[in-house]
């Protein structure tokens, strides 16, 4: 029979071994324990195997090593992905902020949540971000274009080239836009917006459309003004002869007076619009614009200037290089937008005109005339080269001064253009091909 000091031992000696058990495989399990931790640190470790260890902590500890293994392989892997993305987000970004058109991306309530640097640098204000900004509210479109644009959002419809006027910075300028949707669900209303400046590319069709009007009425003016020279020349020789016959006084001297300066006026116009139709040989000569617009000064100065009480300022840059094309059509030019000048100035106070020349580049001399005057109302700018177009009251003016100018100046390679950007009166700006003195030389 077992006795009760016998069972003590025997219970004892279970208590140890399972005590040892417990021991041995918290020592066995120890270096996994330290290693979940590190897991909670971020860290992927394998586990040390301990030499000896039970079957089923060596099996277990071996699974957590595998499985540490291919987590740390995931995990690169990720982290590569991430780096890439990383990199091509910069390089999207780089290439958004590059382009040579403003972005702004709108979301579903049309409030802007993204833009590059190009559509802040147009629509931003100092200070002020366009993230949550209602697009409409943001630009001030024309009514027709906010009508197509309204109707592509309702419709869901994508708009190719629609060619827009917005004012940027007080400044009109030309956009060509596109807008597309970043989802095709009818719901979705995220869109991006590009606009593209094309400025310049209008001035170009309007600049070709105007040449075209150019050639057109050169054409018509080459074959009806010597079809009109000889019968004008018959009837102004003939009201001079029947004028010699009358009397100074009365009303019949008075109308034939009349018909000899209408005839002298029709005579001028002809003779504008052979000077306009005339395609004259090329020209060798050359000229010194300072020179030139100091005599012109003093021709105007002596007469008119001093009867109608108006400055005249010269600004010049000295030194200036020569320019292609004899000085008598630029005269002509100058002469031209001189006269407009006086004539616009007339009731204004303390008026002046300045005569401005310098040079900017290696390609053109500029010349600009401008006055104090009201300046040309917006509305008609694009009008004031056109032939025949003229503000001024009938009899005053053929409106064909400056078309005949900016015809004359486009047969030398030089131009013409109305400074829009000059808000204290009236600017016009010439310039003018310099000579290739290397080329000229050789």
């Amino acid at each position: 029979m077992v006795t009760t000091l016998q069972l003590f031992y025997l219970i004892f000696a279970v208590l140890v071994l399972l005590l040892a058990l417990s021991l041995f495989y918290y020592w066995s399990l120890s270096g996994l324990r330290k290693r979940i931790i590190d897991i909670r640190e971020g860290h992927l470790l394998p586990v040390d195997t301990p030499a000896i260890s039970p079957p089923f902590v060596r099996g277990l500890l071996d699974e957590y090593n595998i499985t540490n293994a291919r987590l740390d392989s995931i995990f690169k892997v990720l982290e590569n992905c991430q780096t890439n993305v990383g990199k091509e987000r910069d390089k999207i970004d780089a290439i958004i902020q590059s382009l040579t058109s403003a972005i702004l991306t709108v979301s579903n309530d049309l409030n802007i949540n993204m833009t590059n640097q190009l559509a802040n640098d147009f629509f931003a204000k100092d200070g002020v971000t366009l993230i949550g900004i209602n697009l409409f509210d943001l630009i001030q479109f024309r009514e027709v274009d906010r009508n197509i644009l309204r109707d592509s959002f309702l419709y869901k419809k994508p708009i190719r080239n629609l060619e827009i006027s917005l004012d940027i910075k007080s400044r009109p300028r030309w956009f060509s836009l596109n807008l597309v949707f970043l989802s095709r669900s009818k719901d979705e209303l995220e869109a991006i917006i590009t606009l593209l400046d094309i400025s310049e590319n209008h001035e170009l069709q309007k600049t070709l459309a105007s040449r075209e009007k150019l050639v057109a009425m050169g054409q018509l003016a080459s074959g009806i003004a010597h079809e009109l020279n000889t019968p004008l020349g018959s009837i102004l020789g003939y009201t001079q002869l029947l004028k010699k016959d009358l009397l100074e006084q009365g009303q019949s001297h008075e109308y034939v007076t009349i018909v000899e300066d209408e005839t002298r006026r029709c005579t001028k116009i002809i003779n504008d619009l052979l000077s306009f139709a005339s395609q004259e040989q090329c020209d060798v000569e050359t000229c010194e614009i300072n020179e030139l617009l100091i005599n012109i000064s003093d021709t105007f100065l002596k007469c008119r200037m001093q009867r109608y009480g108006i400055e005249i300022n010269l600004e010049l840059q000295p030194d200036l290089p020569m320019v292609e094309g004899g000085c008598g059509q630029l005269e002509i030019v100058l002469t031209n937008l001189i006269i407009n000048a006086i004539q616009c100035l007339d009731g204004v106070e303390s008026p002046f005109i300045n005569l401005c020349s310098w040079q900017q580049g290696k390609q053109y001399v500029y010349i600009s005339v401008e006055d104090n005057g009201p300046g040309v109302p917006e509305e008609i700018r694009r009008n004031i080269f056109d032939p025949f177009f003229t503000t001024k009251d009938v009899g005053e003016g053929s409106g064909l001064g400056l078309s005949i100018s900016q015809a004359l100046l486009s047969k030398r390679g030089a131009f013409i253009k109305y400074d829009a950007e000059y808000v204290d009166g009236a600017r016009f700006i010439i310039g003018l091909p310099l000579i290739d003195e290397q080329r000229d030389k050789k």
